[in-house]
């Protein structure tokens, strides 16, 4: 019986252990199918309310929590190294002044980040590397900011053996990102229509026949330009990712600040946009809210 025991809870370790290996590869076959209904929830900067952001335990809350995607951003450093970090400075996130490029990453790694609050803590900034090893497996990672280190982020992930569960995003045209890319790794267009060219950025991508996994849309005034650029996503099989972090991201739609609010007010206009990616500062409420009424399980 002892025996039995034993070879029963080795099954059932190794199937857990399985589980969590394939974890991330699950949640990108379920984002590379246009039919799922599933919403996926992308931390922004990770877990930065409760921990300091872009920060190594940031990211691991995030993945305690259940979110799908933990997005980052990159800067490099005098010397070469990737880190995380979303400010081209290092004034409002750490202990240090000044540029990261002006700093090399010994320097860097002596500084420390602050909380969202702006309080020092004790952690350090991490460098890609370091948040990929969290994330492996785990969970999908969008980077943000960082196209134009794309060469240098493949030579990492590849060597990592994490490129099947990266997403990279820009605003760049269609014949750029195919030299690129050329699906190397998934990309998203942001079409932004903050910015002058958005219109024309969309248009190019929707009547070229390629199609991307997914377009993020920013949106300041849910006009009828926007909403027929959205239909035209939607009938592309293309998913849409759109942003709850503030009303200016989407029309007015959502304000993730809105936190004591009725969740189905804050996120399900968000919803009826058909958007099945959504960035949250708030994704404990937001999964929360999508598992109540069955969008995430």
């Amino acid at each position: 019986m002892k025996k039995l025991f034993l070879l029963l809870s080795s099954i059932i370790l190794v199937s857990s252990l399985s589980t969590a290996e394939n974890r991330a590869k699950r949640i990108m076959k379920e984002l590379l199918d246009p039919k799922s209904n599933k919403v996926l929830v992308a931390s922004h900067r990770s877990d930065w309310r409760n921990h300091p952001e872009n920060s190594i335990p940031a990211m691991k809350s995030a993945i305690d929590m259940g979110v799908d995607i933990i997005e980052i951003d990159l800067q490099m450093t005098k010397d070469s190294v990737l880190v995380i970090c979303h400010d081209r400075t290092l004034d409002r996130t750490t202990s240090g002044k000044g540029k990261v490029s002006e700093w090399t990453y010994d320097s860097i790694s002596q500084l420390t980040l602050k909380s969202g609050h702006g309080c020092r803590t004790q952690i350090k900034m991490p460098t890609l590397r370091e948040a990929l090893a969290v994330c492996k497996d785990k969970v999908v990672v969008n980077i943000d900011k960082g196209y134009e280190y794309f060469d240098k982020v493949l030579e990492i992930t590849d060597e990592m053996g994490v490129t099947d569960q990266m997403i990279i995003k820009g605003n760049k045209p269609l014949e750029k990102v195919m030299n690129k890319i050329n699906g190397r790794m998934v990309y998203f267009p942001i079409v932004d229509y903050t910015k002058k060219n958005a219109q024309k950025l969309a248009d190019s991508y929707l009547s070229s026949g390629y199609v991307p996994a997914a377009f993020e849309v920013v949106w300041p005034e849910y006009t009828p330009e926007v909403q027929k650029t959205l239909k035209k996503i939607h009938n592309t099989g293309a998913k849409l990712w759109v942003n709850a972090l503030w009303d200016t991201h989407n029309g007015g739609l959502c304000d993730d600040a809105a936190m004591y609010g009725n969740p189905a007010e804050i996120y399900g206009k968000l919803l009826e946009t058909g958007a099945t990616l959504v960035q949250s500062d708030r994704p404990q409420l937001l999964l929360s809210y999508l598992r109540s009424i069955g969008r995430h399980e």
